[in-house]
């Protein structure tokens, strides 16, 4: 699969984004588009959970820390 390319700091922030929109999602009963737009959080909260993000991947960008040798 994926090379793990999201550090610690980076992984807890997207938890915790995704995590917040989607309990926003399911908490507020509105309707329409923004109301939808919240699922969004999935995105995050994919990317925290399995350590990698297909982006950062595309841009050559890396927050884990270097593995010493």
């Amino acid at each position: 699969m994926f090379k793990t390319n999201v550090g610690g700091i980076d992984r807890v922030l997207r938890i915790v984004v995704g995590l917040a929109l989607l309990v926003w999602f399911f908490v507020d009963q509105g309707q329409g588009f923004w109301h939808f737009a919240k699922l969004i959080g999935l995105v995050p909260l994919a990317t925290g959970l399995f350590g990698t993000c297909p982006l950062y991947s595309i841009l050559g960008i890396s927050t884990c820390p270097m593995k010493k040798a």
